[in-house]
């Protein structure tokens, strides 16, 4: 692969699709990306829409990024992503509901996104494009149709097949369907692929080719545990430990569908994971942090399973390393967002494999 892939994101995230491409060698260029930073604007959409009608359509990305400026509230998404790739500040967009696709109509090779899962208040007879106004959704969809990438890929939770009786994915199917793409789905495990992590999520595939045959990637025997990912406890930031209470909440087997420690596979990492001792924590015998006064005088020490020590939890980089991101990711955001973000984000290691099977399907940098 001699020729640049060109990529273009949206709910873009800590780029976990780039990040799959960069751990695999393949030269590729960012073409657009997309992540609000979880940020809600009080403006009115349609407010939004007449201003917008009134000016040059090259200002209208300036113009939607004053209005989140306004809103007082940080991007720390956009940080973390202009942290680790190369992309051109206009070629970011703070929302998808403002960006127009046509631009860059021929020019993606690959989009990738999952839109939320939302209610879907009007189910039209033809279950089309416009049926899902007034959904995220509905964006992603009408870039494709605008943009007209080779490939799309689409990510979403497993309930996005069951979510209200099944009509959500009735409209999303009959929708990649009329856009004219050859559409394949799967639910895939991120344990089948290489990272200790029980996080199944739904993958969805379209091709502009109709030709093309593609199957996706067969689970592989993972090799790894939990424990290959973990920091020497020694350096991790003493504000990782935890005291008495945390210590007793996360050892009270009342609430082990919460957390969990030292398992050989890790639940779902989720945007709350860390917090109010939700996740999976790591017990460090006594004997290996007896040393460091900077640990005990921050930690509660007790027993959990007849051996006594202290508590700690995911670092960042366990958190990131946990969801396939390699270790020269930068990590520039604070506390909150930096879990939070790692939560959010797509498995790399199943994008790898994706984009392996793709890559055998179709020559994807053919013109």
């Amino acid at each position: 692969m001699n020729k640049v892939l060109n990529i273009a994101t949206v709910f873009s995230g800590i780029g976990a699709p780039e990040q799959a491409l960069h751990k695999l060698g393949v030269k590729h260029k960012i073409v657009f990306a997309c992540d609000n930073g979880e940020i809600e604007i009080k403006k009115d959409v349609d407010e939004i829409r007449s201003e917008i009608s009134n000016i040059k359509p090259k200002d209208v990305n300036d113009y939607i990024k004053k209005i989140y400026a306004s809103s007082g509230k940080h991007n720390y998404m956009k940080d973390s992503y202009f942290a680790n790739y190369d992309i051109n500040e206009e070629n970011w967009y703070e929302d998808i509901r403002f960006l127009d696709g046509k631009p860059y109509k021929g020019k993606v090779d690959i989009m990738v996104g999952g839109s939320p899962c939302q209610s879907f208040s009007i189910i039209g007879k033809r279950a089309g494009l416009e049926d899902t106004r007034g959904t995220l959704f509905y964006d992603y969809a009408r870039l494709i149709k605008d943009v007209q990438p080779k490939v799309f890929i689409y990510e979403n939770v497993p309930g996005m097949l069951t979510h209200d009786k099944g009509n959500t994915w009735k409209v999303i199917s009959s929708v990649f369907d009329s856009l004219g793409y050859k559409v394949y789905k799967s639910l895939l495990n991120a344990k089948d692929y290489g990272i200790p992590q029980d996080r199944t999520r739904l993958f969805v595939v379209g091709f502009k080719d109709n030709s093309v045959n593609f199957e996706f990637p067969k689970p592989i025997k993972l090799k790894t545990s939990f424990f290959d990912y973990l920091e020497d406890n020694n350096s991790v930031e003493v504000k990782h430990y935890l005291g008495k209470k945390g210590f007793e909440f996360v050892t009270n087997p009342k609430y082990r569908n919460r957390a969990r420690i030292n398992p050989e596979i890790i639940q779902t990492q989720k945007a709350n994971q860390q917090f109010n001792w939700n996740g999976d924590f790591v017990f460090v015998p006594y004997e290996e942090i007896a040393n460091n006064e900077k640990i005990l005088e921050r930690a509660y020490v007790s027993e959990w399973n007849g051996r006594r020590g202290v508590i700690r939890q995911l670092t960042y980089r366990e958190c990131l390393r946990l969801m396939g991101f390699s270790d020269d990711f930068n990590v520039v955001v604070p506390n909150v967002p930096a879990y939070r973000q790692a939560g959010n984000s797509i498995v790399v290691n199943v994008l790898e494999a994706i984009y392996k099977k793709i890559f055998e399907a179709v020559n994807i940098y053919e013109d």
